[in-house]
C-alpha cells in the first residue's frame, strides 16, 4: 500500500462525510480502493441525473459539480483521492461522455510538450478545482490530487520559513470566477428551483470555489507542515490570475453595458471583487429578460487556465523594550534634510538595524512612546519602543532576543543601549499608544536665569503641584505642527543648586506627556504661560535637557 493510500485510509477513518457513515477500512490496498471508491460512488448516485448532465454539457468539472450540490466537503475530505478516479466514477454513473480529462502521461508532470492534449478547462472555475495551473515559468502543471497541490505549497513554504506555529490559508481568484458562480447559481435556481431535490438539498447555499479549494488542501497542509490551520499571523496566499482579459468578462460587459475599472493601489483586488458582486446581481434581471435555459448562451466557455503564485508572508511581529540615548547628537529616527544627515546616527537605525537580522525579515519600522529632540539625552529608565518586523522568516527565541540586546549594548560607539528586550504580541502596540497618551515624564534641565537664585525661589518652585499651563505650538515647530493652544500639567518641581554658581541650577520636574519643556522654561515669547521665567520674574534659558523617566507600566 502506497504512502498516499495510507494517508487516505487515515482520513477516511477519521473524517468521513458530513452526515454520512464513515467507511472504516483496513491497511490492505484492495480495501482502500473498494471502500474509498464505494464511498464516492454512493454519494454520486444520489445526485439528480438531469441537473448533473446539464452542468457537464456546459463543461463543469467534477469539483464544481460536487460543490454546487453541497457534497464537496464529503468527497474532498480525502485529499489523496485522485481527481481522475472521481471523474471515472461520474462517467460510470452518468455516461462515458462525463470523463472530462484527456489522457496525459506522467504523474504530476509539467505539460510542456505542445503535442500533448491539455485537459479541458472547466467553464466555471477555470481549472482551480482540477488543480491545473500555469506556474511561474508559464508551464502548464496538473496535480491529480489535492494532496499533491498541497505538497507543492509546502515546498514553497519551507524554502523560506523553517519554523511556523500555524497558518492561515487565503485564496485570491479573479472576479470572473465569482461571475461564473453567480450565473450557475441563478441558472440552477431558475430551472430546478421547483423540484423537490433542489428544495431539500443544499444547492441554494452551495459553497464557493474559494472555500472548496480551502477544504481540499487544508488537511494535507496541516499534516505536512505539522501545524494547524487557524487565525495565525503566518499567511499562505494562493493568487490565481489571468494573463489576458477573460472572454467571459468581455461578454459580460456586452450583456450588461457595465464597465469596470481596476482601482490603482487596491490590495488583493478587493474593490474589483466588490464591483463584480454588484455586477453579478444584474444577472438576475438578465436571466428573466432573456429567458434562456441554456448556460452556454449566458457565458462563453473559458479556454485559459490561471497562473498560480504561492505567496507566503508573516504578519508583523513586535519586539519591544526601552532604549537609553547617551549622545546629544543622535536623533530618534533617521533625519535627513536636503540629502544631508542631521546627527551622527539615529536610535531607529542602531536598534532596528541590529534586531532585523535576528528575525530575517524584509524590513522594520521603529515606534516609540513619544520622542526627544536630537540634543536631549534619554536617561534613567529609558523610553518604551517597538520594532515592527515585516515578514519575519524566523521567530526569534528568548536566547536570540538576548543576543540582540547584548549586541546593541556592546557597540563601540556607546551611543544607545536597550533593556528589557522581548517579543510582544499585537496588543503591545495598543498598550504603548494608550500609555503614551496617559504617561508622565520626568526631566532634569540645566537652567540659567538673569539674576541670582534666592532661597525663596526654591520654595516657590517646590510648592507648585499639578499646575496647569497653556502652551501654544512652539515657534520652532510651527512649520510642521498645527497652531493650537494645548493645556498641560506640571505635576511637581524641585531645584538643585550648583556649587559655585548663583545663576545656574538643575531643575527636576515631572510633567504630563506632550509638554514642551524648553518653552516652559523660557516662555517662548509669552506663548507658554506660566513659565519658569514668569514665575521667577526674570529671564530664564534652558542650556541642557535630559529625560530621566517615562512612566509606563506596560514596558
Amino acid at each position: 500500500m502506497s504512502t498516499g493510500e495510507e494517508e487516505v485510509v487515515r482520513e477516511l477513518n477519521s473524517n468521513g462525510g458530513a452526515g454520512d457513515e464513515k467507511p472504516q477500512i483496513n491497511s490492505s490496498g484492495a480495501a482502500f480502493v473498494d471502500d474509498g471508491l464505494k464511498f464516492v460512488r454512493d454519494a454520486v448516485r444520489e445526485l439528480p441525473t438531469p441537473a448533473v448532465k446539464d452542468l457537464l454539457s456546459f463543461g463543469a468539472c467534477c469539483g464544481c459539480i460536487f460543490r454546487v450540490f453541497g457534497i464537496y466537503e464529503s468527497i474532498y475530505s480525502f485529499p489523496s483521492m485522485p481527481t481522475s478516479s472521481v471523474s471515472s466514477i461520474l462517467g460510470e454513473v452518468f455516461g462515458p461522455q462525463v470523463d472530462m480529462k484527456d489522457d496525459v502521461s506522467g504523474e504530476n508532470d509539467k505539460l510542456s510538450i505542445p503535442s500533448l492534449l491539455e485537459p479541458k478547462v472547466c467553464s466555471i472555475c477555470l481549472g482551480v478545482l482540477d488543480f491545473v495551473y500555469h506556474d511561474e515559468q508559464g508551464i502548464l502543471v496538473r496535480k491529480d490530487r489535492a494532496s499533491d497541490l498541497a505538497q507543492m505549497i509546502v515546498e514553497a513554504v519551507k524554502q523560506e520559513y523553517q519554523l511556523i506555529d500555524g497558518f492561515s490559508l487565503e485564496v485570491s481568484l479573479p472576479p470572473v470566477v465569482l461571475e461564473n458562480e453567480q450565473i450557475v447559481r441563478l441558472y440552477m435556481k431558475k430551472k430546478y428551483g421547483s423540484e423537490e431535490w433542489f428544495q431539500g438539498k443544499s444547492v441554494p447555499g452551495h459553497i464557493s470555489v474559494k472555500d472548496a479549494l480551502k477544504l481540499a488542501i487544508s488537511v494535507p497542509l496541516e499534516i505536512s507542515l505539522g501545524v494547524k490551520s487557524n487565525l495565525s499571523n503566518f499567511r499562505i496566499r494562493l493568487e490565481y490570475e489571468l494573463s489576458e482579459k477573460s472572454t467571459q468578462t468581455q461578454d459580460t460587459k456586452e450583456i450588461t453595458g457595465c464597465k469596470r475599472r481596476k482601482k490603482e493601489g487596491t490590495r488583493n483586488g478587493t474593490d474589483s471583487n466588490n464591483e463584480f458582486i454588484e455586477l453579478s446581481k444584474g444577472f438576475t434581471k438578465e436571466l428573466v429578460d432573456h429567458g434562456s435555459d441554456d448556460l452556454n448562451l449566458l457565458v462563453k466557455k473559458g479556454n485559459q487556465y490561471f497562473h498560480l503564485a504561492v505567496i507566503c508572508y508573516r504578519c508583523p511581529i513586535y519586539i519591544g523594550g526601552r532604549y537609553l540615548k547617551y549622545s546629544r547628537n543622535v536623533s530618534q529616527t533617521c533625519w535627513i534634510i536636503e540629502d544631508e544627515r542631521k546627527g551622527e546616527a539615529s536610535v531607529e537605525e542602531i536598534v532596528g538595524g541590529n534586531i532585523l537580522p535576528f528575525c530575517e525579515g524584509d524590513s522594520y519600522k521603529f515606534h516609540a512612546a513619544g520622542r526627544e529632540d536630537i540634543d536631549v539625552r534619554m536617561l534613567g529608565t529609558g523610553r518604551p519602543f517597538l520594532v515592527e518586523i515585516q515578514n519575519a522568516r524566523l521567530l526569534p527565541s528568548e536566547v536570540l532576543i538576548k543576543e540582540a540586546e547584548m549586541k546593541i549594548n556592546s557597540l563601540d560607539h556607546k551611543l544607545v543601549k536597550v533593556k528589557n528586550l522581548r517579543i510582544l504580541d499585537s496588543k503591545g502596540w495598543e498598550l504603548m499608544r494608550e500609555g503614551e497618551a496617559e504617561k508622565q515624564k520626568q526631566y532634569a534641565a540645566l537652567v540659567w536665569i538673569s539674576r541670582p537664585l534666592e532661597d525663596g525661589d526654591l520654595q516657590t518652585l517646590f510648592s507648585i503641584t499639578d499646575m496647569k499651563i497653556s502652551q501654544k505650538t512652539p515657534i520652532r515647530v510651527l512649520h510642521r505642527r498645527s497652531p493650537l493652544a494645548r493645556e498641560k500639567v506640571i505635576h511637581w518641581m524641585k531645584v538643585e543648586k550648583i556649587a559655585g554658581s548663583c545663576q545656574y541650577f538643575l531643575l527636576h520636574l515631572c510633567t504630563q506627556a506632550g509638554t514642551y519643556i524648553k518653552e516652559f522654561v523660557h516662555g517662548d515669547l509669552g506663548r507658554t504661560h506660566p513659565s519658569i521665567g514668569s514665575i521667577l520674574g526674570c529671564r530664564a534659558e534652558i542650556l541642557q535637557l535630559d529625560v530621566t523617566d517615562v512612566k509606563m507600566d506596560c514596558f
